[in-house]
């Protein structure tokens, strides 16, 4: 039959979160410069690297490449690895939910939103809350998903939370807003 032959469609792409026993893509936010520098990526992609990778290709072919050849299996990986990158980026742009930080309250922490927090050692740390495709810890850009991101949701100024963290729990006060 027909629709046998097709190749299923593939949903690994998008992060999938259990909705009464239905699995349904998470939706992933994103600030409108994030969104810009993923589709710039996804053009680059498919404007530059995809023909690179089928150009190298076929170069292999015409010096004698084969399935057993080096150069022609690394072509053939990096197209493989570009074609999946372009998958997983359309992903998330097509499943992105833009953060406009000037929307909401700034009264309790919602996605967006720039966090101070002093820890029970008196240290002082101030983090961004984005989206799982824009966390950077290093730059203070941590995610709604992550144990630190999910404890201070919905927090608001004053508001004392406690992380489960591997070196055990750290407690955390938020001092501001933004």
């Amino acid at each position: 039959e027909k629709w046998l032959s097709r190749p299923p469609i593939l949903l690994s792409y998008l992060p999938l979160k259990p909705l009464g026993g239905i699995l349904m893509a998470q939706p992933i936010y994103l600030s409108p410069d994030g969104l810009e520098k993923l589709r710039e990526e996804l053009n680059h992609l498919r404007t530059v690297r995809r023909p690179q990778a089928a150009e190298g290709i076929q170069q292999s072919r015409e010096r004698g490449g084969s399935v057993g050849d080096a150069e022609y299996e690394e072509s053939r990986n990096e197209l493989a690895f570009t074609e999946g990158r372009i998958l997983t980026l359309d992903n998330l742009i097509n499943n992105a939910v833009i953060i406009d930080k000037d929307a909401g309250a700034k009264d309790s922490i919602e996605v967006g939103a720039t966090v101070t927090v002093q820890n029970s050692d008196g240290q002082i740390f101030q983090y961004t809350i984005t989206g799982s495709a824009e966390a950077d810890p290093a730059l203070g850009k941590i995610s709604n998903v992550s144990p630190i991101g999910r404890s201070l949701l919905g927090k608001r100024v004053n508001d004392v939370t406690e992380v489960a963290a591997p070196s055990g729990k750290i407690r955390l006060e938020i001092l501001a807003i933004e």
